[in-house]
């Protein structure tokens, strides 16, 4: 009898894409319309993202030009991304609102590494959890009889193959990014 690793494989590949999509909404000091996907309005009686309601476009740099089709939507924009106290500045004229994402200081820089060394540590304890979900599943088939002693240490051989795999994919992750926040 063999273990089927294909939903463990997914998991991981799902922990390691929760990661980049965190780090995508973290800002290196560079215009990137990910910034605002957090952000959402009132809308016609709903909670609609930015990028719904909008025409979202870098003008340069540092700054994101936000169009909305409505034009109503400027002022509920703008109070959005004041209320998100993300350091943005923000202006507006007759057609929308300007974002303008500031130069990070070294403090700053320090700062959102830590954040980076927070979110890649809750996604290894998700990959950690994932594994201890999959080893109670491996010894509760060893202990009904699907498989031998013998076959249940290959299997969380294999299993842990894949963590370290993971925390790897994780780790290139965090340095990446590390590298793109500390060279802006």
């Amino acid at each position: 009898m063999n273990f089927d690793f294909t939903e463990i494989d997914k998991s991981f590949a799902n922990v390691e894409d929760f990661l980049k999509k965190e780090y995508l909404q973290i800002s290196t000091g560079r215009a990137n319309p990910t910034l605002l996907d957090s952000l959402s309005i009132d809308s016609y009686g709903s909670k609609q993202p930015i990028k719904n309601v909008a025409s979202i476009t870098i003008e340069d740099a540092r700054s994101i030009k936000i169009t909305p089709w409505d034009k109503s939507h400027i002022q509920l924009i703008e109070k959005s991304l004041h209320d998100s106290q993300l350091p943005f500045s923000v202006s507006v004229d007759d057609s929308g609102v300007r974002v303008n994402i500031p130069q990070l200081t070294e403090e700053g820089k320090s700062g959102l590494v830590k954040i980076l060394k927070e979110k890649l540590e809750e996604s290894r304890i998700k990959i950690r959890n994932i594994r201890q979900d999959a080893i109670k599943e491996i010894d509760r088939r060893e202990s009904s009889g699907e498989f031998a002693e013998d076959a249940k240490k290959h299997f969380k051989d294999d299993l842990q193959k894949l963590v370290d795999k993971s925390n790897n994919n994780l780790e290139a992750i965090f340095k990446k990014k590390e590298i793109d926040i500390m060279s802006v």
